[in-house]
């Protein structure tokens, strides 16, 4: 089985703003990218489990020209919050890190 560094030279969560997290995913190449897009793990269903968000809430948009793909969701406390336990949601992207993905093909 393949990780998301397999398929991404960058994986990375981020603020957008305080009331939104959001993830990037930047591909290695056009190859690793439509791989990647092929597997359709990087969803809401995902997203809405890992994050505990309603799927409603949660955008994910292929961007195949930067060869990336960005999801956004909002974040589970306000940034600041005395509950907010990463302020800049550097860390948020940890858990999708141990993702089993497909070999590239």
């Amino acid at each position: 089985m393949a990780t998301l560094l397999d398929y991404c030279s960058l994986v990375r969560s981020k603020n957008a703003g305080p009331f939104t997290l959001t993830f990037d995913f930047m591909c290695h190449d056009q190859h690793t990218y439509e791989a990647l897009t092929k597997t359709g793990i990087l969803n809401r269903t995902l997203f809405a489990t890992l994050f505990n968000a309603d799927e409603n809430e949660i955008l994910v948009v292929n961007h195949p020209r930067a060869l990336a793909v960005k999801v956004s969701l909002p974040r589970p406390s306000v940034q600041g919050d005395q509950h907010d336990s990463d302020c800049y949601a550097g860390q948020q992207y940890a858990p999708l890190m141990e993702l089993q993905l497909p070999e590239l093909p």
